[in-house]
Parts: C-alpha cells; structure tokens; sequence
C-alpha cells in the first residue's frame, strides 16, 4: 500500500506532481506550518488513485492533467528549478536528496552531448507498492518512481507530463522510463498513453509549439532489485549487466551512453492492518494518525501493535513505544533512528514472528546482492545463516553483539547502498528486540541441556 505525500510545508518533502501545480499557481516561499492534518480534497494531486476515472487522455485532462503546461515550458529551465528548490521538494529514493539541487546540476554549458531523463520505475522492494499504484494511479514530477506502478496504471498523463517538465527543467532531449519487467499490464497503458500524448503534440517535436522537442522511451527491466539503485540502472539500460559503478564520476556528469543523465524517485502501508490502502497523504502526519485514518487500524487495536517500519525494508524496524507519537517526515524519523526510506509503511502486530521477518528480509538482500563488493556479497550472506539461527533460538547470547559488529563492518563500505539497506533491518532488530533474541536462545537451551552442556565444555 502506498501513501503519497503532498506537503506544503517549507522543510517540505513532496510529491512531485505537488511541486508541478505549485509551479503554475505559486511563485513564492509558502507559509511555515505549525500543526498538521489531514490533506483537503482541493489539495489532492492523485485524483485517480483508486482507478475509478479512466486513464485516458480526455478523462485526465478534465482531471488536470497538461492544465498550463506550455506556459510552464515557456519560463524556461531556471524559473522550473527555483519553484521546485523554493518548494523544499526531496527525492524519494530514500536519502532525501533536495530535487531542486539534483536538477540543478544539469544546468551547464553545453558540451555537445546530448541530456537524459531517466525515470526509475524499477519497484522491487519486499512491502512496497506504490510505484505500481502510481504507472495506475500516481506519477512523480519527475522521478526515481521507484514505486510507480499504479501511477503508470491508473494516471500515466501525469507521469508523461512531469517527465516533459522535468525534462524542460534540465535541458534533456529525451527521458528513459525503467519499468519493472513484470509490469508488464502497467508497461502497455503507459505505452498507450504516451501514443496519445504524441498524437496530441504534447510531446515529440515542437511540444505544444514551444519549439522545443522532447520524446520518452519505455524499457522493461529484468527484475533485479539492484537496478533500482542508479547507477546499475544506468549499466542495465546500456544493455551491460546491472551492478553499481564507482562514483565519482556522477550520472550529471557521465550517466547513460557517457552522457550527462539525471536518475530522479507517497507512503505505501501493508501488513497487518484492517484496510490496506494506497493514499496521498501530507508530510509530517503521525503515524498513528496515518494508520488509524486510512488504513482501517491495527488488527487487534493499536495496543496489539508491535512494531512499524516506516520506509520499506531498507530502515530499521521501530517499537510501538516509538510509534505512538512519532511524525512521518525525514526529520522525525532520522531522531528515533530509522528513515522515511521509501515511505512503504509496513505494520507488523503482537502475532507476527519479528525476528522471521527481519530473516526474511536478510534472506532477500542476500539473494540480491549483485556480488561486486566484498563487504556485501559475504556480509549478507552470514548475516542471511545466523539470522536463520536466531529464528530458532541455536545461537549464544554473545552472537548479537557479533552481528551487530558485522552490520557495522557492512554500513557505508560498499559501492551502493544494498549493503546498508541489508544491515539496518537487522539493526534495528537488536536495537529495539534484543531481549527476544535472548528469550529464544535461552528457551531452546533449557529444551536442549546437551548444547548448553556441549557450549560449556568448549568455553572451559
């Protein structure tokens, strides 16, 4: 389930089809906001989350879709980028990158290369959905729509015209959208949609009789979620096989095909949850609040909560004691140490075996792990054996501390950041869970004396 942001605060992280709208009607800093509710119906950008209107061209346009967006493309690059930097739009990738800045990096002389856009739809992490959503139902400004299914499903105008702004924004002659290959339904209504699109002369040559020509590709990736990460989706469109490359050089330097390319990316909650929902939704909402109103609650009430992750799989798990009042930005969320990620709210009541769900999830990023870097490719490895061990109880006590060490060894010494994601589940799992850890390592003990006896001997 997704939940798409829409803020309006100055330390804003936003949606992107926000930032589009504010650029049309909005020309300075907005009012800082002191308290926070829920999103207006006038507000919402996604007026097709649910798929309830049709997709196609008329039907979007009567929605909003391309309202004023020549005159958008006729204030020129500069005035684009100032609107979206004043604006405090972030990427959602999972770092946060202000949008405005990671533009602006494309504004340089010309140097006879041609500029890219590429828009990174390549959803493939475990409890996140809302890229799908989007390809149906949502899009991004211009995105690392790494969960962009629904918007290419149920509102794919807005994804198109977001890449044609963003495209004016940096210069770029053509965008690049990484579908996800196994969406493939999602992959053909975009596909209709940008045939409209061209026919209506929106995009291609001369957009809207500005002069300016812009066209947009589709291509279907082969379901490895380390193409999600930039630079191994740059590799993987260049036909090359999908791992990470040394930075720097950066994409706005040397991206697709050696040229100048920028890789740009709503809240999805599942789990146990009675309704779960994509919804657009604004920034720094509780998150109970957040769960309670669009999702239907808990199973079994908030009490039976034991655990969220806030932002997808790649950021620690947080106990209820920290759920019941924290706010769902970057801020908040850095302050109780885990992340807004991907903004993939993932509820996990009294019931859910937590320790078999942070196992599951090394089980994953093992499995994922495009092997390049040592720390990585043997990290999640023994991290996958021992967190399997833990599950069970066979361990000693003093195996948390040595795990914890290990996803320490792996943080911040790889090329990207799969290593990371992998060892901050795990993190976070010691840091909040540790005396259920224990309670099964000492229960298994008590069932099995001759381990304990056999650990015994050893240590003597």
């Amino acid at each position: 389930m997704v939940l798409s942001i829409c803020l309006k605060s100055k330390n804003a992280f936003i949606s992107h089809d926000f930032a589009l709208k504010f650029c049309r009607y909005f020309s300075a800093a907005p009012p800082a906001k002191t308290s926070y509710g829920g999103l207006r119906d006038e507000d919402r950008i996604f007026t097709n989350l649910y798929g309830k209107h049709d997709y196609r061209l008329k039907a979007a346009m009567s929605r909003g879709d391309w309202y004023k967006t020549k005159e958008i493309i006729l204030k020129g690059p500069k005035w684009i980028i100032g609107e979206v930097t004043t604006s405090g739009l972030r990427g959602r990738g999972g770092a946060g990158f202000p949008s405005g800045m990671k533009w602006g990096f494309m504004l340089k002389p010309f140097d006879g290369r041609p500029k890219y856009l590429v828009v990174n739809a390549d959803e493939g992490e475990p409890g996140t959905c809302k890229d799908r959503q989007r390809g149906r139902r949502f899009t991004f400004l211009m995105g690392k729509i790494k969960r962009i299914r629904n918007t290419k499903r149920h509102d794919p105008h807005k994804l198109i015209e977001g890449c044609l702004i963003a495209g004016v924004a940096m210069g770029a002659r053509a965008a690049y959208i990484y579908i996800r290959g196994e969406f493939y339904n999602e992959a053909c209504i975009l596909q209709e949609a940008m045939h409209e699109a061209y026919k209506a002369g929106f995009i291609g040559k001369d957009c809207f009789g500005t002069g300016y020509n812009f066209d947009i590709f589709v291509y279907r990736g082969a379901g490895a979620y380390i193409c999600g990460e930039e630079t191994a989706l740059i590799e993987s469109l260049e036909g090359k096989q999908g791992k990470p490359r040394l930075k720097p050089p950066f994409p706005a330097d040397i991206g697709v095909f050696g040229c100048p390319t920028t890789v740009t990316n709503l809240f999805c909650i599942s789990g146990h949850v009675n309704e779960p929902t994509t919804v657009e939704e604004e920034m720094s909402i509780p998150l109970r609040d957040l769960i309670e109103r669009h999702a239907g609650g808990v199973i079994g009430g908030w009490d039976n909560l034991l655990g969220i992750i806030p932002g997808g799989s790649s950021v620690p798990v947080i106990p209820k004691s920290i759920c019941d009042d924290v706010l769902m930005d970057f801020d908040a969320l850095i302050k109780v140490e885990t992340g807004l990620g991907t903004a993939a709210v993932i509820v996990m009541n009294k019931q859910c075996d937590i320790v078999k769900c942070i196992a599951r999830l090394s089980m994953f990023y093992k499995h994922e792990s495009c092997g390049q870097c040592t720390p990585c490719r043997e990290g999640c490895n023994w991290l996958n054996k021992i967190m399997w061990r833990f599950v069970q109880g066979k361990a000693d006590p003093k195996e948390i501390d040595m795990i914890w060490e290990l996803t320490k060894q792996i943080e911040g010494h790889t090329i990207c950041a799969l290593g990371d994601a992998a060892a901050w589940p795990v993190q976070g799992l010691i840091r909040h869970f540790r005396p259920e850890l224990e309670r099964r390592m000492a229960e298994y003990s008590k069932k099995n004396p001759m381990i304990r006896l056999r650990k015994t001997v050893t240590t003597m």
